[in-house]
């Protein structure tokens, strides 16, 4: 029989070697390979006839089954990212920089969750339980009846787990939990991923709904490497920026629901504040036309917004002018900077480019560039675009417009705010977009003529 070799795992990021050496090849750290046992190779992995495991129930592809219930905590935004209400048995990750406002926000989730009625805990194991009660007190849920306990060995919260039979359990954070039969520091990628794989195996088999809080490293990454997301249902981001009031909660995996649902939140005194209508939020500085300032409309998950996009282009003094993006994705970015100069003939060579999203609101979508797009012409023309105009749609690299999905919500969204008018790709199919003027144009160049004279 052949011998069972051992992996060795670099705990900083999560690669695989043959054999122990000083530094990580993958990371470049030192120091962080350790040597993790493999998974033992069983009778029913060597022979089939050995020894037999039981035949699975198989059903098929047209079996009904009954969707499952749900839970709603009353914070209607909450509920709309988690796909309608938290799911029994479910396992979710909630991520975010440190000091973004993650226990804040699940404090008050468990909290409108236990009057509800559901047995809630609350196990924190980076404050301790007076800490935890202060803020509590400070928001007004000190009535709230949530189990509290600050501990960090995963034996002792799955005994108690177990011994309580609570139907949800907040984990914070993940990262501080330790189990004592790996060897390897808290917080290594080891101890991550065997607590994690612990509470979520619990979570199924007990019908506990678990909401593990993950911190995001320097690297970007989730609690580590993204093993993690892997093994539970949802995944949320809690985004935003220090300087701003606003956070997005955002899905970028669910199971029983939309992925890219967001949900806006403002961060007050008294805690976090559910936002009704966040393409209001969002505009409710806008002043008068000015230029630079392009308004698009976007889909966030299956909700319109409106966002400001805004830009500033200055000559610049430096042999390699600077190109500063917040909220968009630069590298977009720099693909439509080309198409302006080698298809319309619009060149930014020795001028300073800085683009940004309003309100700390980041868009992905590629129907934001032809906004981008407008907001960089406006600023180096300074000619203002009418204030109550809404752009969208997608750029290739022949400085074609594509159509984008959706567009008659876009346009509701925009007349519900009092825009008027609209600018969108030559293909964009339309039957109600709520009486607004809608130009369809073919390409970047056409557009470029009608609204600056150029092209």
């Amino acid at each position: 029989m052949a011998k069972t070799s051992a992996q060795f795992i670099c705990s900083a990021c999560g690669a695989v070697h043959r054999k122990w050496s000083g530094r990580c090849d993958a990371c470049g750290a030192w120091n962080t390979i350790i040597e993790e046992a493999p998974l033992s190779a069983g009778p029913a992995s060597r022979t089939l006839g050995a020894a037999k495991g039981k035949v699975i129930t198989l059903t098929t592809l047209a079996t009904q089954e009954t969707p499952p219930p749900r839970a709603l905590s009353g914070m209607a935004e909450f509920d709309r990212v988690l796909g309608g209400g938290l799911v029994p048995a479910s396992a979710i990750l909630v991520g975010g920089d440190p000091g973004i406002g993650k226990s804040t926000l699940l404090l008050q989730a468990v909290a409108a969750f236990a009057r509800k009625g559901l047995k809630c805990l609350y196990i924190s194991g980076e404050e301790a339980a007076e800490q935890v009660r202060m803020r509590a007190r400070r928001l007004g849920l000190a009535d709230a009846p949530v189990g509290l306990g600050a501990e960090t060995n995963l034996r002792d919260i799955l005994t108690t787990m177990d011994s309580e039979r609570p139907a949800l359990v907040v984990i914070d954070s993940i990262q501080t939990v330790w189990a004592d039969m790996v060897e390897a520091a808290p917080g290594s990628v080891s101890q991550v991923r065997a607590a994690a794989h612990e509470l979520v195996t619990f979570a199924k088999t007990r019908g506990v709904s678990v909401v593990l809080v993950g911190h995001v490293t320097k690297e970007g990454q989730l609690a580590g490497p993204r093993v993690v997301e892997h093994m539970v249902d949802t995944v949320l981001y809690f985004e935003g920026e220090r300087g701003h009031q606003f956070r997005i909660l955002r899905a970028v995996k669910n199971r029983f629901g939309p992925a890219s649902e967001i949900g806006v939140f403002e961060m007050t005194g008294a805690g976090l504040a559910e936002v009704a209508n966040p393409s209001a939020l969002f505009l409710s500085e806008r002043g008068e036309a000015a230029p630079g300032s392009a308004v698009f409309a976007g889909i966030e998950g299956t909700r319109p917004v409106l966002t400001e996009i805004q830009a500033l282009v200055a000559p610049s003094t430096l042999a390699s002018p600077r190109r500063t993006v917040v909220g968009l994705d630069s590298g977009r970015i720099s693909t439509i900077l080309a198409v302006l100069e080698s298809r319309c003939g619009i060149p930014f060579t020795g001028l300073d480019v800085f683009l940004n999203v309003a309100g700390g609101m980041k868009v992905s979508e590629p129907a934001a560039d032809l906004a981008a797009a407008a907001a960089l012409l406006s600023a180096r023309e300074d000619v203002a675009l009418p204030a109550d105009m809404v752009i969208f749609g997608e750029i290739s690299l022949s400085a074609a417009l594509r159509p984008v999905g959706q567009a008659e919500n876009r346009l509701k969204e925009a007349a519900k705010l009092g825009f008027t008018q609209a600018i969108a790709p030559r293909g964009t199919k339309v039957e109600g977009g709520g009486g607004m003027r809608l130009r369809k144009l073919p390409d970047l160049v056409t557009f470029v003529g009608d609204m600056f004279g150029a092209g």
